[in-house]
């Protein structure tokens, strides 16, 4: 579900949050939802307290238009609501206003700030490090890399009417090449190449062991992992998404190895996931290979110099390497590597 409005500029941090309840999110049978509101925003909001969500409420910063029963969309108008208690049906929306002092200010990151690898008249190709979110959501609303693309274009030229945007998304701790668009039309053609899967994508991971094999193709079926705790985790099922990924070894280490990683499909944690299907999760990861109850940690700024010691690393080794897409103009295909970064390889050079 999206929380933040459509559309909205990502420059800035939200000043709202926007949601509905819907049975499906909940996975409850729809007429069965009869959901608390401060349960329910703490089950999108999840980074919050509900001491302090109960508290949000009380104060005036959220807004209900209740559904009727039998409402597929609630047709009446919001209205501030202060009770936490309050009952919702499915259908009923909700609105919260984020209090100025929780908005973070926005970012003003220098040019020198942000490694630009490549860019023409349509197409800006930046270096995303990692533990950098591409753009502000959930409790990342601060230093994110589309922040840093619009401070600096902002102060090194003319600000335009349309500003630069994302082409696709990377993972907060995956590193390396994000494209994005400098007009309308190109946004929507490359946009449409991803779609087509007409964009070549080779990612670098440090896997856990050392496969037997030099390469080999993994075509598993991917969806959302009903046995898990954590809601965004994807597991092999037979009912899921076609996925398929290619991968080889670069590198063999005593413990390790360095893998080429090409997703022939884009799946979420896609590589993650059918790594860790073939026995070899990827260092540092805390949702996929040793226990989840690690992410579940990590979340809460809750994880132990036992936990760190077992995760190698402090984010997932995964690095997005090369990219090759076509511009929408001139119909170049133009083509980017990016090198492994430094926490990869002082990982590697230290096995």
């Amino acid at each position: 579900m999206r929380l933040f409005p459509k559309n909205r500029d990502l420059s800035v941090p939200p000043d709202r949050v926007e949601l509905t309840v819907r049975a499906s999110d909940l996975q409850q049978p729809l007429e069965e939802v009869h959901v608390r509101l401060d349960a329910f925003l703490q089950h999108f909001i999840h980074w919050r307290s509900r001491t302090s969500i109960q508290q949000l409420i009380k104060d005036g910063f959220v807004r209900v238009a209740a559904a009727e029963p039998g409402e597929r969309l609630a047709r009446a108008e919001l209205a501030t609501e202060t009770r936490p208690g309050r009952r919702l049906l499915h259908g009923s929306r909700v609105e919260v206003e984020i209090p100025e002092p929780l908005r973070i200010q926005r970012a003003t990151s220098a040019a020198s700030e942000l490694v630009i690898l490549y860019q023409d008249a349509q197409i800006l190709m930046v270096d995303k490090p990692p533990m950098l979110p591409v753009h502000p959501s959930g409790r990342h609303l601060a230093d994110t890399l589309i922040q840093r693309i619009h401070a600096a274009f902002d102060q090194t030229e003319e600000r335009r009417e349309y500003r630069i945007k994302l082409c696709h998304r990377l993972d907060r701790e995956t590193s390396g090449i994000v494209v994005c668009a400098r007009d309308p039309e190109s946004h929507a053609k490359i946009m449409s190449q991803f779609e087509r899967r007409d964009v070549e994508k080779e990612y670098h991971a440090i896997v856990r062991g050392v496969p037997v094999r030099d390469e080999g193709v993994i075509d598993l079926p991917l969806g959302p992992d009903r046995h898990s705790e954590v809601k965004l985790k994807m597991s092999p099922v037979p009912e899921g998404l076609a996925s398929k990924t290619s991968w080889r070894v670069l590198e063999r280490h005593a413990d390790c190895a360095l893998v080429s990683c090409k997703p022939l499909t884009g799946r979420q944690h896609q590589i993650r996931v059918h790594m860790d299907a073939i026995g070899h999760s990827l260092v540092g990861d805390k949702l996929y290979g040793l226990d989840e109850q690690l992410f579940l940690r990590a979340s809460n700024g809750e994880l132990t110099a036992a936990d760190e010691l077992a995760l190698g690393l402090p984010r997932h080794a995964l690095h997005n390497h090369w990219i090759a897409v076509t511009n929408p103009v001139t119909g170049e295909r133009v083509e980017v590597r990016s090198p492994i970064p430094e926490d990869m390889r002082q990982y590697l050079d230290a096995r």
